[in-house]
């Protein structure tokens, strides 16, 4: 028998950051079925089959439901009351910032958490503790995205909608397993391929869903997309398919960027990419030529310590071609968790308030101290630290206290032995979120937040689009609002804050947040709106840069190639590359207490090719060790030519078999992003699975 709904709730997918909109049914206080709704240019009724059947992690048994606190830093978590919770963390903070200096103190926000919360606590951290040093984790995955858009167009974001991908003639997607990391956005590739005829050139070292619909598959090596970027440079530049109009009316430094791609021909490249020349010279003519040419990527792109970089020469890409501005065209980064977009744009970063106004202006400290009550001397004049410095100077003794919201640096960081002693080495750890999960577990008090599903508040998805989170369930014990968890400690730190709800929240962020500035609740009730959104009447902004760009002119970077931080050798001959499934998300705390998902993709799995794994002796289900020079872990072999030789791939949504264990935290000069996408590595058979 069909179960019938109690009450049916509009409210918003808590997983990638497409931010499809869903109905969670319910029956006596349970989420028995999940639909996508068809009223919205974002999933127009399709979900992934996370956004589907994702959502038991809700009802978990192992819910944090009440505040938790250790004697001392080896004893045993004892249940504790709200008002000693907080006391103690407003104490210790207190004690780190007065003692050793506001910037003893680091604060990490969240990309799982609503903008509400997320501009509470950045401005908690700045306006009470007086320290810049507040971050999350999109340092370790579009951090360079922001960064090389910035420069070069004036906006860190994407430039298009989810809409206009169909209207694109050819599509350039690199970096980005699109089918298993945004699989909505993915059937809208697909619509664009199949239906409307568009081109896909697709340029990853691995052979993913993508590739049965791409017109041309460059499988380069790992680390050498600058080499070819700057090579297609070359050719579109020398077989004259540049829009010279475009060029001469809406760029500056185009002679800079001629010179620089002068020798990078695509023979250079492809002795680097190890791809055939032709190849190279084909994707220039594809994207150059189309009239409508869109590039697509992720943290293929962006997790390198040329992150900022290889955003850069894709950047020139466009600029050179006009590819920019127009519907069916852009620079469109994935972003990837539900609200890292808004996560940004709420000041969550070291170095900008909300709305990216830098932290070093002082006209902004002006601005916040003055919305904000507090004396401008109050807010920090230098740019803080971002995730992994913080981790580094706590290990040296800099970082006294650190306070982390909806983050799990445990498993999220590269080198987790380095951040596991980074942790432990703090004076003092607070831990808030749903679950105990692996950073809470070292934890010296934890405070039991909400999930999606139980507060009210917003979402800024990947193409910019603002989208409210409604509640369908009371929240478990005496879990609480985020926001109203920030907003008591914020008072016993001194504060007067009244919040009433999120709604009041947001409306607060509005008035210092240009880009969110005619953006309210009330509108949001009619449907999400893209920001910029400049006044109440605006109506948002589908595409950016369409007359001009955010920073004037479009600006060509010249860049030269560098080789990734860690090369290959005799004793750890193969490159390591991670990245996601279908069925799982991030470091798997909410994906895996779904059954029917973890039955699916029950463990962790080391991709190896056959000639590799024929010379390894290893067949397919054998247990291997990979080790670095960090680390290693074991995991069973999955021998499959996806990867291509002397590559294995591993994903980190697994705690038992952790493959940030062995990625290495060197870091993008600019962006701090780490190097997740090459590391150094031997595979070793140590028997067969049981």
């Amino acid at each position: 028998m069909m179960l019938t709904a109690d009450r049916v709730v509009h409210t918003t997918c808590p997983y990638c950051g497409v931010g499809c909109q869903v109905d969670l049914h319910l029956k006596d206080g349970v989420i028995f079925r999940v639909n996508g709704r068809f009223d919205n240019e974002v999933n127009y009724g399709n979900l992934c089959v996370k956004g589907r059947f994702g959502y038991d992690y809700v009802h978990a048994p192992d819910r944090l439901r009440q505040p938790l606190m250790r004697a001392s830093r080896h004893s045993d978590f004892s249940p504790t009351t709200w008002d000693t919770a907080l006391n103690t963390i407003a104490q210790k903070l207190r004690h780190a910032r007065d003692t050793y200096g506001s910037d003893s103190v680091a604060v990490l926000v969240s990309a799982k958490c609503t903008n509400e919360e997320n501009y509470l606590l950045q401005k908690l951290t700045r306006a009470l503790l007086g320290t810049n040093n507040v971050d999350h984790c999109a340092r370790l995955c579009h951090s360079s995205s922001v960064a090389g858009l910035a420069i070069t167009l004036g906006s860190g974001a994407m430039t298009n909608s989810i809409s206009d991908i169909p209207q694109a003639r050819v599509l350039l997607v690199t970096g980005s397993n699109t089918t298993e990391a945004h699989p909505v956005i993915a059937l809208q590739m697909k619509k664009a391929i199949v239906q409307h005829g568009a081109k896909l050139i697709l340029i990853d070292p691995r052979h993913i869903g993508l590739t049965e619909y791409a017109t041309l598959h460059l499988r380069i090596k790992p680390g050498s997309d600058v080499a070819v970027f700057n090579a297609m440079a070359h050719v579109i530049i020398r077989e004259g398919w540049t829009d010279d109009a475009f060029i001469a009316a809406r760029t500056e430094n185009f002679d800079a960027l001629k010179e620089m791609v002068r020798n990078w021909t695509p023979e250079r490249a492809a002795a680097i990419a190890e791809v055939p020349a032709a190849q190279i010279v084909e994707a220039a003519r594809l994207y150059a030529t189309s009239g409508a040419s869109a590039i697509f990527w992720a943290m293929g792109i962006t997790q390198h310590i040329t992150g900022t970089d290889n955003v850069k020469v894709l950047s020139n890409l466009a600029l050179l071609t006009g590819n920019i501005g127009r519907p069916g065209t852009g620079v469109n980064p994935l972003r990837g968790q539900n609200n890292v977009q808004g996560a940004c744009d709420m000041g969550g970063l070291p170095n900008v308030f909300p709305g990216y106004q830098p932290v070093t202006s002082p006209e902004a400290r002006q601005k916040f101290a003055q919305a904000w009550a507090v004396p401008q001397e109050r807010l920090s004049d230098h740019v803080g630290l971002t995730i992994t410095e913080i981790m580094d100077h706590a290990l040296h003794g800099k970082i006294k206290a650190i306070f982390i919201m909806g983050e799990n640096p445990m498993l999220s960081d590269p080198n987790l032995n380095h951040v596991r002693q980074a942790l432990q080495a703090v004076d003092f750890l607070a831990v808030q979120d749903i679950f105990l999960n692996e950073t809470a577990q070292m934890a010296d008090v934890v405070l039991p937040a909400v999930s999606f599903a139980e507060k009210n508040g917003t979402f800024t998805n990947t193409e910019r689009r603002v989208q409210l989170v409604r509640p369908a369930l009371a929240p478990p014990g005496q879990a609480r609002q985020d926001w109203e968890i920030i907003t008591d400690l914020a008072n016993r730190l001194g504060a007067e804050w009244h919040y009433n709800s999120a709604a009041e929240i947001f409306a607060e962020m509005a008035t210092v947040t240009p880009q969110y500035a005619g953006i309210s609740h009330a509108r949001l009730e009619d449907g999400g709106i893209q920001w910029p959104c400049p006044t109440r009447d605006h109506p948002g902004t589908p595409i950016l840069h369409t007359v001009t760009f955010t920073r004037g002119k479009g600006l060509f970077e010249p860049i030269d190639y560098l080789p990734p931080s860690e090369g290959v050798d005799t004793e750890y001959p193969y490159i390591l590359s991670t990245g996601r499934i279908l069925f799982h998300w991030h470091g798997g705390t909410l994906s895996r207490r779904s059954p029917g998902l973890d039955v699916i993709a029950p463990e962790a799995e080391v991709e190896i090719h056959p000639s590799d794994a024929g010379r390894l002796g290893i067949a397919p289900g054998d247990l291997v060790r990979v080790s670095s020079r960090r680390g290693e872990v074991v995991a069973a072999a999955r021998v499959t030519r996806r990867s291509p030789v002397g590559t294995v791939f591993m994903t980190f949504h697994y705690a038992e078999a952790a493959a940030n264990l062995l990625t290495i935290d060197a870091v993008d000069p600019i962006a701090k992003i780490p190097e997740y996408k090459v590391c150094a590595v031997k595979v070793e058979r140590v028997g067969r699975e049981v």
